[in-house]
């Protein structure tokens, strides 16, 4: 397969929705919530909720103060508070990204998500798992695993339509 055709998201979307609806199949559907890292991962997380045709909101966690690095890279202006419209305490959280990379984002999503509350459980979708994992967290659902050279990254482009790309450090 090439990059290309790996890089795909209609195709890895609907890999990850196929895995997903297995996973929460046993699941109580009045107890599952869907919590996407922002940007990508909202992105992401809506069109799961879409095509799965759920009847539930997306929670979107901006977790910038959370990161082990914001002494090192600051506040951006920009940055919003995050946004869940549910209770995560004794709920099964499907916890949504674009890119898993060193672990080190999905850390402080996790950090961040039990200052909200205690959850049953929280399951990591993501549709790329990439090279350069830092941290022991891998993700439970995932559209594609790829090699990347150094000084390359892939960068989800969006909302519409949604666009992977392999991009070049300068």
């Amino acid at each position: 397969m090439t990059i290309d055709e790996t890089l795909d998201t209609a195709r890895l979307l609907n890999e990850v929705c196929s895995q997903l609806k297995n996973r929460i199949r046993s699941k109580d559907p009045d107890k599952l919530r869907f919590i996407g890292i922002h940007t990508g991962g909202v992105w992401i997380a809506n069109k799961i909720v879409k095509k799965l045709e759920l009847k539930t909101s997306v929670g979107e966690l901006n977790i910038a103060f959370y990161r082990d690095d914001f002494s090192k890279i600051g506040v951006h202006p920009s940055v919003k508070p995050s946004q869940l419209p549910f209770e995560v305490n004794d709920c099964h959280l499907i916890l949504v990204d674009d890119i898993l990379h060193t672990g080190r984002t999905v850390r402080a999503a996790m950090n961040e998500i039990f200052d909200y509350g205690r959850p049953l459980s929280i399951s990591l979708v993501v549709l790329i798992a990439r090279s350069g994992k830092e941290l022991p967290i891998q993700a439970d659902i995932c559209g594609a695993s790829i090699e990347l050279a150094k000084g390359e990254h892939v960068k989800l482009r969006g909302p519409e339509p949604l666009r992977l790309e392999v991009c070049r450090d300068r």
